[in-house]
C-alpha cells in the first residue's frame, strides 16, 4: 500500500470516550506530523493513557476516527495493518518469559523476517540500548531498568512509523531514568521515529519533546512548544502545572507605557502587558525569578517589584530550598542551599523579595 508523503503521520478527529456516564476524553482534533516528538502531559486522570490506547488501536470502544497517513483506520486500512506500523511501550515492561534476544526478536518474527536479518536487527538494537551482554538472560531475572531497555529495544526493532510511550520511566530510580532517557532521546533522533510520550512529569516532557500537549479532564487545554507552554501558559491550570508556583488574582489599576499595575489584596505589582484598567487578571511568577536578600541590604536592581515579607515555610528540595513568603501577597521562591545558609534562612524571619516586571506572566480572566 502506498502512503501519501504530504499527510500527517496520525490524526485523531472527534474523539469522544465515555465510561459509566462520565466523559473521559473529548478531543476535537489532534495531528502529529512526521518526525515529531510530542509529550502528552497532565495530572493523573487527565486522559493521557486512554488517548494513547485509542491512538494505538488497543482500545476500540470510542467515537471518532483515527487517520494514519491520511487513511482512516477500519475504513481505508485495517486496524491489524495499522498496528503493524506502530509500537507501544508501557509503564511496566510486558516481556515474554524467555531470553532477552527472543523478546527483542518477537516483533520481527511475527512479521516473518528471515533468520539472518532478524539476528542482525536484534543485535543492532541490543547494542543501541546497551544490553547486548544480556542477550541470553531470561527476562524475569532482569532489574526494572534492564527490563525497560529490553522493552524499548523490542519496540524500536520493528522500525515503527510511530512509537507510543506511556510513562515508561515512572517506576525507575533517578540515575536509571536519566541514563535510559539519554539512550531513548538518541535513538529517536538517530532513527527519525515519530514519538508520542505520555507523562505527568514536566521535566521529562521538557527534556524529551519538541511539542507539549497539556490535557486536563480529557480535553486539550494547550498545545505548543515547550517554551510557549512553560513560559506562556494559557490559563491558571497550565500555569500551575508548568511550574508557576506563585499565582495571584488581581485587578489592573493602571496601564502606562507598556507597563500595567495590578492591585492584588492591596499590594501593587508591575508587569509588562497591555490590559485595560478594571480588568481582572491572574499573575503567574516562576520561583526562580524571585530574588531574596536581607532587609538590611540595599540591593541595586532593575526589578520594579520589591517587597518586605516574612518566611512562613521552608521546604528542602535537593540542591535548593523552596521558600514560602507572606508579603501581603503569597510568594514562592527557590534559593540554593549555600545562599540559604548565607542568608540564615528560617521560618519567621523578615526578608526582602524582588522580581522584574518581565518575570510576571499575565493571564486575562
Amino acid at each position: 500500500m502506498m502512503w501519501e508523503n504530504n499527510m500527517s503521520v496520525i490524526e485523531a478527529k472527534g474523539i469522544s470516550l465515555n465510561r459509566k456516564g462520565h466523559r473521559i476524553l473529548n478531543i476535537f482534533n489532534l495531528r502529529i506530523d512526521e518526525g515529531e516528538v510530542v509529550s502528552l502531559i497532565g495530572p493523573n486522570g487527565a486522559g493521557k493513557t486512554s488517548l494513547l490506547m485509542i491512538l494505538s488501536c488497543l482500545f476500540r470502544n470510542f467515537s471518532g476516527k483515527i487517520l494514519f497517513r491520511g487513511l482512516e483506520v477500519e475504513k481505508d486500512i485495517t486496524a491489524f495493518e495499522y498496528r503493524r506500523k506502530i509500537s507501544m511501550v508501557f509503564q511496566e515492561p510486558l516481556l515474554f518469559n524467555t531470553t532477552v534476544f527472543e523478546n527483542v526478536a518477537s516483533g520481527l518474527k511475527f512479521r516473518r523476517f528471515n533468520k539472518r536479518e532478524c539476528r542482525r536487527i536484534v543485535y543492532e538494537h541490543l547494542e543501541r540500548f546497551g544490553i547486548i551482554h544480556l542477550s541470553t538472560r531470561l527476562a524475569r531475572t532482569l532489574s526494572g531498568g534492564e527490563a525497560q531497555r529490553v522493552s524499548l529495544a523490542r519496540a524500536f526493532a520493528i522500525r515503527p512509523h510511530i512509537i507510543f510511550l506511556d510513562e515508561p520511566f515512572s517506576s525507575l530510580d533517578k540515575p536509571t531514568k536519566d541514563a535510559l532517557m539519554e539512550d531513548l532521546e538518541r535513538n529517536i533522533r538517530d532513527l527519525k521515529i515519530t514519538a508520542i510520550f505520555a507523562t505527568h512529569d514536566r521535566d521529562e516532557a521538557l527534556r524529551m519533546s519538541e511539542r507539549i500537549i497539556v490535557l486536563n479532564q480529557g480535553e486539550i487545554v494547550q498545545d505548543g512548544s515547550p517554551e510557549e507552554v512553560m513560559n506562556h501558559p494559557c490559563n491558571e491550570f497550565v500555569a500551575s502545572f508548568s511550574g508557576m508556583e506563585t499565582i495571584i488574582s488581581g485587578t489592573v489599576v493602571k496601564n502606562e507605557g507598556g507597563i500595567i499595575t495590578i492591585s492584588a489584596s492591596g499590594v501593587y505589582i508591575d508587569a509588562v502587558g497591555d490590559v485595560a484598567p478594571t480588568r481582572k487578571v491572574i499573575l503567574c511568577i516562576k520561583p526562580e525569578d524571585i530574588v531574596l536578600y536581607p532587609v538590611s541590604h540595599k540591593l541595586k536592581s532593575s526589578a520594579r517589584n520589591t517587597f518586605t515579607g516574612t518566611i512562613t515555610r521552608v521546604v528542602p528540595s535537593g540542591f535548593y530550598q523552596k521558600i514560602y513568603l507572606n508579603c501581603g501577597i503569597p510568594l514562592v521562591a527557590y534559593i540554593t542551599n549555600s545562599s540559604a545558609k548565607a542568608l540564615e534562612i528560617s521560618e519567621g524571619i523578615n526578608i526582602m523579595a524582588s522580581f522584574k516586571a518581565t518575570s510576571v506572566h499575565v493571564i486575562r480572566q
